[in-house]
This record gives structure tokens, sequence and C-alpha cells, in this order.
């Protein structure tokens, strides 16, 4: 189902000068650096198997699945999800697949986990219908039944 042989992501990233003086150097003369997120990653993965994807911060799990969704394109090696390739963006592959991805401002630190998913119902204007089934499915799924109501901190 997932392939994936010796992915690797390095991003050129400008390098800024401190100060002012820096800031309107950088508007003429610009340095790089080359920033490794990812390197040599392989692993597969079969149908109906569920793993989870742990590391450090800086660890290059988030680049890893955007490259495995098509979001990034990898600087080398090989993927293949569900026969195909991410990056080429193919509307076949983009319809079998959804990828949520946490971020510090979609779950308020101090609040429990439900009231941050009611927010983002309303913000996304989903429908009370499509809300339930789709919170009952995942956290069936995840085994979380017993933590919507825990503060997300904790």
């Amino acid at each position: 189902m997932i392939e994936v042989r010796h992915l690797s992501k390095t991003f050129r990233v400008a390098q800024k000068e401190p100060g002012l003086r820096g800031a309107i150097k950088g508007l003429f003369t610009r340095h790089y650096r080359n920033v490794l997120a990812v390197q040599d990653v392989s692993f597969s993965l079969k149908e109906g198997e569920l793993v989870g994807f742990l590391g450090p911060n800086g660890a290059g799990k988030t680049t890893t699945l955007k490259m495995l969704s098509g979001l990034l394109h990898p600087t080398s090696g090989e993927a293949s999800v569900m026969g195909h390739v991410p990056w080429k963006r193919e509307r076949d592959f983009q319809r079998q697949f959804t990828m949520v991805m946490g971020q510090r401002t979609q779950l308020w630190w101090d609040l429990p986990a439900w009231d941050s998913f009611l927010l983002n119902k309303e913000i996304y204007e989903i429908s009370d219908s499509q809300f339930k089934e789709t919170v009952d499915e995942l956290t069936h799924l995840l085994e979380i039944q017993d933590l919507l109501e825990v503060p997300v901190k904790k």
C-alpha cells in the first residue's frame, strides 16, 4: 500500500543578517543554506496496518507526510502510495485519502479537544450529522472516546 525508498528532502533557506543593515542588504544580495529535513527514509506498510509516526520536533515527520500526500516534492528517493507517485498529484490518488494535521491553532491547549472540535465545526460550517458521523468514526478508530473532555495539555 505504501512503499518508501531513500526519501529525502532538503530545503534551500535564505540566511538573514541581523539588524536593519542586514535587512536592507538582504534586498540586494541573498545567501542561502541547505536545511536537511528528511534524510534517507525507507519503509513499507501493508493495507490495514495501523502505525504511529513518532519523533522529536524537527525530525521530519510532517515533511515526510507532506511528501507522501503530494504536497511536497522530495529532493530524492521514491514513494508509492496506493499505486501512485504522490507528487504527480493525480486526481484518482487525491480522491482516495484525507490528511488532517493538527496545528497549535486548531486545538487550544487549556480546553478539551471537544470544545476545539465544536468551534472548528462552526468555522468550517460542517453539518451536525456530518460532524457527529466523523467524530464518532475517528474517536472509535483512535480509541479516544474517553479523552474528548480532557484538556489537550493533559
